[in-house]
């Protein structure tokens, strides 16, 4: 089946059902359901910001007190220069 064959095949199922009845409820659950998942994915969007933002202050913190970019000391006895 080609794709205007499926869409007239869908067309005619549409056509021959009868409608459903839909419950007098299910507007207002879903829309609540609705309303919540949106005030979650709020809320885990500003706990990962959140979390970025506490990575990014520990890295600055390690960063500052261990200062990486330094060079180690020597750990071997420096060359003699005075002869």
């Amino acid at each position: 089946m080609n794709q205007p064959e499926r869409e007239a095949a869908v067309r005619q199922l549409l056509e021959q059902a009868p409608a459903p009845v839909v419950p007098s409820g299910l507007y207002g659950e879903a829309a609540r359901r609705g309303r919540r998942m949106q005030r979650r994915g709020k809320a885990v969007r500003l706990l990962l910001w959140l979390a970025l933002f506490g990575a990014a202050v520990v890295f600055a913190v390690w960063a500052v007190t261990a200062r990486p970019w330094v060079e180690p000391p020597s750990e071997t006895t420096p060359p003699l220069t005075d002869w």
